[in-house]
């Protein structure tokens, strides 16, 4: 898919697509498609009660982990600590790319917690939201090789 036909693809799907489950899940396959991913998954957050949940997860192949939470859960209050991309996304800062885990700004990731916790060598952390609330992280992910 080229980057010209990427809307249409998307706009098909929202149009073709009701049941919440189904339309998020052809979404992050798109995505992780186009952008040549291993995995996509989509954090929800919800502001007013600070519970966040994984909520969808497309990954191209099934040696690639899954990153899946079926219940929302309190947001953990250190999470903000450890990682400096949520943290980011909290403060209403850009979006990051990260070309190399290993090789990253410790300012911009903790690498220790994304090797325990996620497991992918480059990432996009897209941060979602709206009147300056975060509502969601979309990240497109690859495993062992940085991204340039």
């Amino acid at each position: 898919m080229t980057q010209q036909e990427l809307p249409y693809a998307l706009n098909n799907i929202l149009e073709s697509y009701q049941a919440p489950d189904t339309l998020f899940s052809e979404l992050l396959a798109a995505v992780g498609n186009f952008l040549q991913s291993d995995r996509c998954f989509l954090c929800l957050h919800n502001p007013q009660n600070n519970f966040i949940r994984v909520a969808f997860c497309w990954i191209r192949t099934p040696d690639i982990p899954t990153v899946y939470n079926e219940d929302w859960a309190a947001l953990p209050p250190s999470l903000a600590d450890e990682d400096p991309m949520f943290a980011a996304a909290l403060r209403a800062e850009p979006s990051i790319f990260v070309e190399d885990v290993e090789t990253a700004d410790p300012q911009v990731l903790n690498r220790e917690f994304e090797q325990k916790n996620f497991g992918h060598s480059a990432l996009i952390h897209a941060h979602i939201r709206q009147d300056g609330q975060l509502w969601g992280i979309l990240q497109p992910c690859i495993f062992g090789h940085p991204r340039i």
